[in-house]
């Protein structure tokens, strides 16, 4: 094979060109200590597809024999992608779909797929890696325009000294998760979130990491220039569509009012609807309807950009750095466990928080790990008629999940007890602007409305940027429009101290380290402000306890935990149907977490427990006390009898019937209860003889 070998940013890579999947347009083995990955980029060069966007797919796929196993599930084949092979794709898009300038119309897909895993190589960031180098080397290229070299690095941060691209065993201890991709020295893509204990980060050393970030990636693209270059095969030299705007020029000169007086309207809806009748204007002095539509796209765009820039004054009348109207309702759903309202402007999200036990966590198995139980999950919803439109409700899609998990790590690090399982769902019902960020609002309120011990409560608000020249603008909390119109989409969550996650997606070429602490800077004002409203709303709100579940933690000897499960769980099945409980026991730690509804149910089960597992004083028996016991097993040879201080005692048949043609069974028949005199102690055997001779 024809490895090429690079040792950078503290990862030793290899990158094969030449010997697979050559029927592609480019592809790359992949390979970083054990692990290798396979990229294909395939595009469909013969004819251009009509439409007004880049027709660019991406498939990450993990394979199960990579780690030597097989498809969990009955049937044992890779089906439908799972969560971070779905997560893993989206990294993958957001950070290559940029290099692809408007105009282009020829579907490319891009399949990423993992072979072989050592169980410690960053999948992410080798899958991202192997996708931009197999694409830098493939023949996909634009007439006149050069090919633009992709990077990405992880930067972590243990004991106040950042690293860069850490290990598997790094990445746990550290409190820092920053992926960053880029071209050149301009960032692409960003997402960050806190671990390690710590539930926000100073805005400073983000800074600081992000411009490390910059630097590691700078010298990788250097690098990979110099070493791919014999490897990339010649240009396509595709052409972007050219797409005539004849209506510009009627739109400049007749419309110029009309149009900036529809970009001011209030309404999301009202302002469809008079573009709608722009363009019917249109229609009517003989253009036609896809060059209407896309002039006034342009146009539109451009008044709006030049009324920021030039007025400073945004679609909806507000300051640059003003967040739109909030408003909150806690508890609205008065059977939920508990329930938040959020409401910011033309965005609404409703926000519903569960707890469960053990038994309601999320089982998942990471490629080449042992399954694991996630206690945190967060779920969203974005039905279409947030949007105004009438489409069926189908499954959740990769922008569903992907907000999801931005808001579920913009929270994870906050929470302070997971004794609970807690699920949160976020219903969008309205959507013009950050729903994602709406849901980290609603989503802290509503834990906090449930009793959940937290670090902090935390915030969440999307930024926006317009830039011309030497000009620009920051956004604070964007609208729909600004974001389809602006140059990023920066969605940043935490509190009055610092970031807890955010999320950036670039759609110029590189953001200057001022732009960004600008940018950093008015978030942390906009989020200070939802928090005081966010604490305010929550004054006099006690949590819902009649409907919150009642939970009970105990110790217990680890010897005793077969006591409470019984042969084949018998006894366990029967606690859970007989108080309507659920029960999580921890064999290795010696405990007992017992859920319920009502206190009198988790009582009960609390009682019956203790009961069963209580130590017993074998020494306050002795020979000759009688007593009536319950009969607890029988056997052929006999049964135990329930002891009046706690404990079991043997009545051997023997002791009960001279007739040994029957087995006890036979004998006890229906008898719950029987009289019995202790004949003997022996430690913590005692045995037992009928006080009244049967047969």
């Amino acid at each position: 094979m024809n490895n090429i070998e690079l040792t950078l940013n503290n990862l030793s890579e290899s990158y094969d060109f030449t010997s697979i999947a050559q029927a592609s347009n480019g592809a790359v083995l992949y390979g970083s200590g054990g692990t290798r990955i396979l990229a294909s980029v395939c595009v469909q060069s013969n004819k251009p597809i009509e439409g007004d966007f880049v027709p660019l797919s991406v498939q990450y796929i993990q394979k199960a024999y990579a780690c030597g196993k097989f498809p969990s599930g009955f049937i044992k084949r890779e089906g439908k992608p799972n969560d971070s092979e779905i997560l893993i794709s989206r990294l993958i898009d957001r950070s290559l779909r940029p290099l692809f300038p408007k105009g282009f119309g020829y579907v490319t897909h891009i399949v990423v797929m993992v072979l072989s895993y050592d169980g410690k190589s960053d999948l992410a960031l080798g899958a991202l890696r192997a996708a931009a180098s197999a694409l830098y080397v493939s023949n996909v290229g634009i007439k006149d325009m050069p090919k633009m070299c992709v990077s990405a690095v992880r930067i972590g941060r243990i004991n106040g000294e950042f690293i860069i691209n850490p290990t598997k065993e790094q990445r746990a201890k550290s409190e820092l998760d920053l992926f960053v991709s880029g071209k050149d020295d301009e960032l692409l893509m960003i997402e960050m979130n806190t671990g390690a204990g710590v539930s926000v980060l100073a805005e400073s050393l983000v800074i600081e990491a992000l411009e490390l970030a910059k630097q590691s990636i700078a010298r990788d693209c250097a690098s990979f220039r110099e070493a791919f270059a014999p490897f990339v095969k010649p240009s396509l030299e595709l052409r972007l569509k050219e797409q005539e705007c004849r209506a510009l020029a009627f739109l400049e000169r007749e419309c110029r009012e009309w149009v900036g007086q529809t970009i001011v309207r209030a309404s999301k809806s009202e302002r469809a609807d008079a573009f709608d009748e722009i363009i019917a204007h249109l229609v009517a002095q003989g253009y036609d309807e896809e060059d209407a539509k896309r002039s006034l796209g342009i146009y539109k765009k451009s008044l709006m950009r030049e009324m920021v820039l030039r007025d400073r004054k945004r679609a909806d009348g507000r300051a640059l750095d003003e967040v739109r109207p909030i408003n909150i309702v806690i508890n609205p759903l008065p059977c939920a466990h508990s329930s938040v309202l959020f409401t910011r402007g033309q965005t609404q999200a409703l926000v519903v928080c569960t707890l469960g036990g053990e038994n309601d966590a999320q089982s998942i198995e990471p490629l080449g790990e042992a399954a694991q139980k996630d206690k945190f999950l967060f779920h969203y919803n974005f039905p279409s008629f947030s949007v105004g439109e009438a489409d069926m409700i189908g499954s959740v899609g990769r922008r569903e999940l992907g907000h999801g998990n931005l808001a579920r790590k913009a929270l994870r690090s906050s929470v302070l007890d997971f004794q609970s399982t807690i699920r949160l769902v976020s219903e969008i019902l309205e959507s013009n602007g950050s729903s994602s960020m709406a849901s980290v609002c609603g989503g802290s309120l509503a834990l906090r409305a449930c009793g959940v011990q937290m670090r902090t409560l935390i915030a969440g608000v999307a930024m926006g940027l317009i830039t011309q020249g030497e000009r620009y603008a920051v956004l604070t909390d964007i609208t729909g429009l600004e974001d389809h119109d602006g140059d990023m989409d920066f969605k940043v969550a935490g509190d009055e101290e610092g970031i807890s996650a955010l999320q950036m997606d670039i759609k110029l070429g590189g953001v200057s380290s001022e732009i960004l602490k600008n940018a950093l800077a008015q978030a942390k004002e906009a989020r200070v402000h939802i928090l005081g409203i966010m604490r305010a709303a929550l004054e006099g709100v006690e949590p819902n306890y009649e409907v919150l579940p009642k939970v009970a933690s105990f110790p217990v000897s680890v010897h005793k935990m077969v006591d409470i499960i019984g042969q084949g769980g018998k006894t366990i099945k029967g606690i859970i149907e007989r108080f309507n409980v659920s029960i999580d026991l921890d064999r290795e730690q010696g405990s007992v977490q017992i859920h319920a509804n009502t206190k009198e149910e988790l009582e009960g089960a609390r009682a019956y427990i203790l009961e069963l597992v209580r130590e017993v004083d074998f020494g306050s028996y002795e020979r000759g006390m009688r007593f009536c016991g319950r009969v607890k097993k029988v056997l052929d040879f006999g049964a135990f009898v329930e002891l009046p201080n706690g404990g079991d005692g043997l009545l051997h048949i023997s002791k009960l019937t001279s007739d040994k043609s029957k087995k006890m069974g036979e004998i006890l028949g229906e008898v719950s209860e029987i009289e019995c005199e202790i004949v003997s102690v022996n430690g913590e055997k005692v045995e037992l003889r009928a006080v009244e001779v049967w047969g």
